[in-house]
């Protein structure tokens, strides 16, 4: 089974990430859902979307959890029944989950050139024109992305705004991380951003 990468963030937080190359069959194979997952399963019309959900859980079993300790809340974020935090991703062939003491959020995205087309529906645009390339753009706009949607999962509040609420604080690619704030119902909260690319995905994790 491919899991493609693990990654220890510290004691008490890890990273799985899973490549997504068998057919929904052999991810299925030995794996029970609750009747609320099969659910969603069957409800699924996307052949991409069912491997996605099915590797999520193969990624449990990577982080000593099954289906059963997984629950959903009214707003669709996902816990787990122990008490740890749990956030869940999954993009084509590409799935991860983040699994913390502590609440986290996580985003997997293709990098593509449609970001260039919505980018000023999350960020002000102009801070990345000073890139030379359009791929510098795409590389650095889908971290930006990643960032927002990982902390929106993380903040779990109704209302937030990506372009309004949420600032990344400007980086390099060589750095791996960065910063970002959340300025939202006379509040502010500050959070840690790492990111890596491999094979045309990013994957960016807040906490």
């Amino acid at each position: 089974m491919p899991l493609h990468k693990t990654i220890t963030v510290s004691p008490s937080t890890t990273v799985y990430i899973w490549k997504i190359e068998e057919d929904i069959n052999t991810l299925s194979r030995n794996v029970k859902l609750t009747d609320h997952c099969q659910n969603r399963l069957d409800s699924m019309k996307s052949v991409l979307h069912q491997r996605g959900f099915m590797s999520i859980r193969h990624l449990l079993a990577e982080a000593s959890y099954t289906d059963f300790d997984l629950y959903y809340d009214q707003q669709g974020k996902p816990h787990l029944r122990d008490g740890k935090h749990i956030s869940i991703t999954h993009s084509y062939n590409f799935s991860a989950i983040i699994v913390s003491d502590r609440p986290v959020g996580i985003d997997i995205e293709k990098q593509r050139d449609k970001i260039l087309r919505i980018a000023q529906k999350f960020t002000p645009i102009e801070e990345y024109y000073t890139l030379t390339s359009s791929e510098a753009r795409v590389r650095k706009l889908t971290i930006v992305w990643g960032a927002k949607e990982s902390i929106y999962k993380l903040y779990a509040q109704e209302g937030l705004s990506f372009l309004k609420h949420i600032y990344v604080e400007d980086f390099s690619f060589d750095d791996s991380k960065t910063t970002a704030q959340v300025e939202y119902d006379d509040a502010q909260s500050n959070y840690a951003i790492d990111f890596l690319e491999f094979e045309g995905f990013t994957c960016v994790y807040a906490q």
